[in-house]
């Protein structure tokens, strides 16, 4: 939830705690299994899903400085910090991933970036690799005129974002056994098992390849609450080739669930979430009785 003293945020009139709403879905009925959509996409209308609880309390702490985060050309963090920014009255630094991307025209995405306000910064990708070394950060930093700036890194996740996540899982309790929810840094997964109660499981599904985030989410949680937090496991299986990869096979599975709950289905992410969960619910991964909630985070762009 917003910290009371995050200036502004709360004017922006979030909804919270977002809307569960259960659906009716033959491929998880009948195995016996409840399907919820905690739905995140309605928190706000632009500051969407686990953005907004990751932001807000990062933007507390930035206190009124610039804001200085990181992202690709598409990225859903970079237009939120740009969106956050113009609605508090806070500038915004988006250091893009390719420089070969700065002398083209912008893409829909950095183009809303640019249009809230975000001063963007065009960075090698060898170079964005190196970000989190100090020496480098550094470097961008001045390159981009912004010294002294609040750094957040890419796509949210720090210590103060999970913190942020974890009334996520307390907004959950007892209304599911198992959480899923889509992941592409961890941040949200770390806080949403902390948030959960005992006797509760969060499912974490990487929209990305490479296995890693079994020890970044726990990275996350040991930094912000000194140790792993709660039951939570992830699945690799879904990420569909990798990040922004988005085979037919999930175009049309992602279709057919609009049609069927008439929810606009994001691609990226929640479409990989709630094609892992119809998977698993198939092989008879979620004992009957289970009920199972899927965290919607967006909402397809634009």
């Amino acid at each position: 939830m917003t910290s009371p003293d995050t200036p502004g945020l709360a004017a922006l009139g979030p909804r919270l705690p977002s809307p569960v709403q259960e659906v009716v879905d033959d491929r998880f009925e009948r195995r016996g299994v409840r399907l919820l959509l905690k739905r995140d996409d309605l928190i706000h209308p632009e500051l969407i899903g686990n953005k907004w609880r990751k932001l807000a309390p990062n933007l507390s702490a930035a206190a009124g400085r610039t804001v200085v985060t990181f992202g690709g050309a598409w990225s859903n963090h970079l237009r939120a910090t740009a969106a956050a920014g113009r609605l508090l009255g806070i500038p915004t630094v988006g250091v893009v991933r390719g420089d070969e991307l700065a002398g083209r025209p912008l893409n829909p995405s950095l183009t809303r970036c640019a249009a809230a306000g975000m001063r963007l910064h065009f960075v090698d990708r060898a170079t964005y690799r190196r970000k989190s070394e100090p020496r480098t950060l550094a470097g961008i930093l001045r390159a981009a005129d912004a010294e002294g700036a609040y750094v957040v890194p890419e796509g949210g996740s720090n210590a103060e974002a999970v913190r942020g996540c974890r009334a996520l899982g307390a907004e959950l309790r007892g209304r599911a056994d198992v959480v899923a929810v889509a992941c592409g840094t961890g941040g949200t997964l770390a806080g949403l098992a902390a948030g959960l109660a005992p006797g509760q499981r969060a499912l974490g599904v990487p929209v990305l390849k490479g296995g890693f985030l079994a020890a970044e989410t726990e990275a996350l949680q040991r930094e912000a609450f000194g140790a792993r937090r709660g039951t939570w496991s992830l699945d690799d299986r879904f990420h569909g080739g990798g990040y922004a990869r988005v085979p037919a096979e999930l175009d049309a599975f992602a279709a057919d669930f609009e049609d069927r709950h008439d929810l606009p289905v994001e691609r990226l992410y929640v479409a990989k979430l709630l094609f892992g969960l119809v998977a698993l619910a198939g092989e008879g991964a979620f004992p009957r009785g289970t009920a199972v909630a899927a965290v919607v985070t967006g909402r397809p762009f634009p």
